[in-house]
């Protein structure tokens, strides 16, 4: 299938691992020129060669997405670069193990920390980009959020800032002004994800048996997701096929979460 994204130009923040990472990589493999952008020079650079061995332009970027003026910066140097950007992926994001479970033990500065990081991050990107897309009139803005930004679960300033997350996408999509133009907006649900070096990965290598029992009994495929899973479907709707997918929050979590 031909997703007509061949010579578009991307932006995934958080790019350079995990899902980002898997997102980037898969649209290279549809001809996307692609930025990245992350905290990490080491693994960014890794990134950008796997990205530009597939004959695509790419940009490696480092950016702490939590400061206002990088993320300036960082869009900046992308459009001086390509001069315009068809897709936006707001990957970034994180916080769902930050804090204590004791709610009324954590400080202002994990709440807003973690809204920051997600909703905020997703904010100043997405304002920073809609006048290239407008000018174009087309463009593709898909926000990485969580199945605990649809339903309770989890320590509450990461639902908090996922749930803003979703509505953002959400209001976008309704927004006649922009869609009219050619843009749509979704958010990207995902469930519990296996992720090299993350959470779920150091209780697997900590017992590799009891943690094999618990995914079997606890998650209804029987294993977590796949960070290219969720890259697979970021993909298609990023691109000419999904042109009527608009304010959707599509799930990707193997049937784990409870809302509809």
């Amino acid at each position: 299938m031909d997703l007509g994204l061949s010579g578009k130009y991307a932006l995934v923040t958080g790019g350079s691992h995990g899902i980002g990472r898997s997102i980037a990589l898969s649209l290279a493999r549809e001809g996307c020129h692609v930025a990245v952008c992350a905290r990490k020079k080491e693994w960014l650079g890794q990134t950008v060669a796997e990205i530009r061995s597939m004959n695509v332009e790419a940009l490696g970027i480092q950016t702490d997405m939590t400061i206002p003026d990088e993320i300036k910066r960082m869009t900046q140097t992308i459009y001086d670069a390509w001069g315009t950007l068809h897709i936006l992926v707001n990957n970034v994001g994180g916080g769902g193990r930050w804090g204590t479970d004791a709610i009324e033990e954590n400080p202002d500065e994990v709440w807003l920390e973690v809204f920051n990081k997600n909703a905020m991050a997703a904010v100043r990107c997405t304002t920073a980009v809609i006048p290239w897309m407008k000018r174009q009139r087309w463009g593709r803005v898909i926000t990485i959020t969580s199945i605990y930004g649809r339903e309770g679960g989890g320590r509450p300033w990461f639902n908090m800032a996922k749930a803003a997350q979703t509505s953002l996408m959400k209001c976008l999509g309704l927004n006649r002004d922009l869609v009219q133009q050619g843009i749509t907006f979704n958010s990207v649900a995902p469930g519990p994800i296996m992720i090299p070096e993350t959470g779920w990965d150091r209780e697997r290598l900590r017992d590799p048996e009891g943690f094999a029992r618990m995914a079997r009994e606890e998650f209804t495929l029987g294993r977590l997701g796949t960070p290219e899973e969720v890259a697979n479907v970021v993909t298609f709707l990023c691109s000419e096929k999904a042109s009527l997918v608009n304010g959707a929050s599509v799930v990707v979590d193997g049937g784990e979460s409870r809302a509809f």
